[in-house]
C-alpha cells in the first residue's frame, strides 16, 4: 500500500499538481483506505497543530528580512563592497557574485530569494563584461545554493522542526562547509576566467574599498546582530529572525531612507506568498507524518535498509543516493517534510548524529536545486539571465562538483561540520 501511495504522489507531481495538494490528497486516500471516514475529523486538527510550532515562525520572518533588504538598497551596497574587494582578480565579478550570495543568504536563508535579488543586479553586469549567459547564471545559481548551508537557513529550520534537532547547532554546523565551499567555488571561477580570458574589473584601490565599506557598513552589521545574538544564546533562532526584520527596517528605512511604503508592501506580499507555499507543505506533512507513524513505515524502512547492510558508511552512501534522487523531483522543503520522518528512526538507530545528518540532507537537496527537472534555484537564475537551462547546466557542472565534494567531506568526515558544534555546545 505504501508503495502504491508514493507512486500516486509521483504521478500527481508529474502532472503538475501542487506538491502540498498532492501530499494532502495522497494522505487522505491512505487514511480512508486504512481507517475509514471516522478518522478524517482529526485531519484538520493535525494540520493546524503542525503549522503552529514556534520555530516555524522564523521562516516568514527571514523571508521578510530578505525582501526588505532587496528593496532598501542594502543588496546594492553589498555588491559594491564585494566588487571593490574582489574586482582586481581576473573573473572577479563572478567572485563578487559568490561572496554577495553567501552574505545575502546570511539574512534571507533562501536560495531562491538570493538568486532573484542578486541575479537581477549581477547577471546583467557580468554580461556587459563579456561573461556568457550560461556561466553568469551558473555561478549565481550554484553560489546561492551553497549559501543556504550558511546560517540562517530555511531548510535547516524545517529539518530541525521535523527531526527535533537544535536549529542553532544546525546553523553552526554549516559555517565551515559553507565557507570552504565558497572558497572552492571562487577558485573554480578563477580557473574559468583564466581559460576564457575574462577581464579584471579594475585595479585594487584601498580608497574605494574604504568608501564602499562605509556605505555598506550598516548592512554588514546585519549578520553580526542576527547571528551574534543567536550563537551567544541571547535570542533563539525565531527571535533572531524577528530581530532581522527590525534591523532591516531600521537600516533600510531610517539609515538609507530608500524603503518606502510601496516597497514595504511589495516585500510583505512576497513574504506572504512564499510563506503560504511553505506552510501548506508543512500542514500536509503533519497529516502525512501522523499516518506514517501509525503505519510504522519508518520502522519498516529502517529494518529493510539494515537488512541489506549494518555498515554506517554504506548506509550513509545509500541515504545520499536516495536524497539526491528525491532532490531531482521535489523542492527542498517538500523533500525534507516527506523524507525526514521516514528515515530518522534509521539515522538514530545507526548512531548518526542528527545535526550531522541535517547538514547531509540540506546539501543533497541543495544539489537538487541545481539539477533538472525541478531545479528551483537554477530555473530562477535562467529566468533572470534569459538563458537555456541545459546550457546553464553544462556550465554549472564544475560548481555542482564543488557541492558534491563538500557533501562527501561532510558525510565521511563528521568533524568537518561538527567541530564548532562540539567546541561551543557539547
Amino acid at each position: 500500500m505504501t508503495l502504491a501511495l508514493f507512486i500516486l504522489l509521483l504521478v500527481l507531481v508529474l502532472i503538475n499538481v501542487p506538491i502540498a495538494v498532492a501530499l494532502g490528497l495522497m494522505t487522505v486516500i491512505a487514511i480512508l483506505a486504512s481507517s475509514g471516514f471516522d478518522a478524517l475529523p482529526n485531519a484538520g486538527l493535525l494540520m493546524f497543530s503542525g503549522t503552529t510550532r514556534f520555530p516555524l515562525i522564523a521562516i516568514p520572518l527571514f523571508i521578510l528580512a530578505g525582501a526588505i533588504m532587496n528593496r532598501s538598497g542594502i543588496s546594492r551596497r553589498l555588491v559594491a563592497f564585494a566588487s571593490a574587494v574582489f574586482g582586481f582578480i581576473r573573473g572577479g565579478l563572478s567572485m563578487v557574485s559568490i561572496s554577495a550570495s553567501m552574505f545575502f543568504a546570511e539574512i534571507s536563508g533562501s536560495a531562491v530569494a538570493d538568486v532573484a535579488a542578486l541575479g537581477s543586479i549581477l547577471i546583467p553586469a557580468m554580461r556587459k563584461r563579456g561573461y556568457s549567459r550560461s556561466f553568469a547564471a551558473a555561478v549565481t545559481s550554484s553560489s546561492a545554493t551553497l549559501a543556504v548551508i550558511i546560517p540562517p537557513s530555511i531548510p535547516m529550520i524545517l529539518y530541525g522542526v521535523m527531526s527535533g534537532s537544535s536549529v542553532v547547532e544546525l546553523f553552526v554546523a554549516g559555517i565551515i562547509p559553507g565557507v570552504v565551499g565558497g572558497i572552492l567555488m571562487m577558485f573554480v571561477a578563477y580557473l574559468w576566467a583564466r581559460r576564457n580570458d575574462l577581464p579584471m574589473e579594475e585595479a585594487f584601490q584601498l580608497r574605494r574599498v574604504w568608501r564602499t565599506f562605509r556605505e555598506a557598513g550598516w548592512s554588514l552589521l546585519l549578520p553580526l546582530i542576527i547571528l551574534g545574538g543567536i550563537f551567544s544564546g541571547w535570542v533563539t533562532a525565531t527571535e533572531g529572525a524577528g530581530l532581522a526584520v527590525v534591523a532591516a527596517l531600521a537600516i533600510g528605512g531610517l539609515v538609507y531612507r530608500e524603503l518606502n511604503l510601496k516597497g514595504l508592501r511589495e516585500a510583505m506580499l512576497e513574504c506572504g506568498h512564499q510563506t503560504a507555499v511553505v506552510m501548506l507543505l508543512v500542514a500536509a506533512s503533519a497529516l502525512l507524518g501522523d499516518f506514517l507513524t501509525e503505519s510504522r513505515v519508518p520502522q519498516q524502512v529502517a529494518a529493510a535498509i539494515t537488512g541489506l547492510t549494518d555498515s554506517k558508511l554504506a548506509i550513509l552512501a545509500l541515504l545520499n543516493v536516495f536524497l539526491l534522487v528525491i532532490g531531482l523531483f521535489l523542492h527542498s522543503a517538500a523533500a525534507i517534510i516527506l523524507v525526514v520522518p521516514i528515515v530518522m528512526p534509521l539515522v538514530l538507530a545507526m548512531g548518526i548524529d542528527p545535526v550531522h545528518f541535517g547538514l547531509i540532507v540540506t546539501l543533497n537537496l541543495g544539489i537538487g536545486q541545481q539539477t533538472p527537472p525541478v531545479a528551483s534555484v537554477l530555473v530562477t537564475a535562467c529566468s533572470v539571465a534569459k538563458a537555456d537551462i541545459w546550457k546553464v547546466t553544462k556550465a554549472n557542472l564544475w560548481f555542482i562538483g564543488v557541492l558534491l565534494a563538500i557533501l562527501l567531506l561532510v558525510t565521511y568526515l563528521p568533524a568537518f561540520s561538527l567541530a564548532l558544534v562540539e567546541l561551543f555546545y557539547r
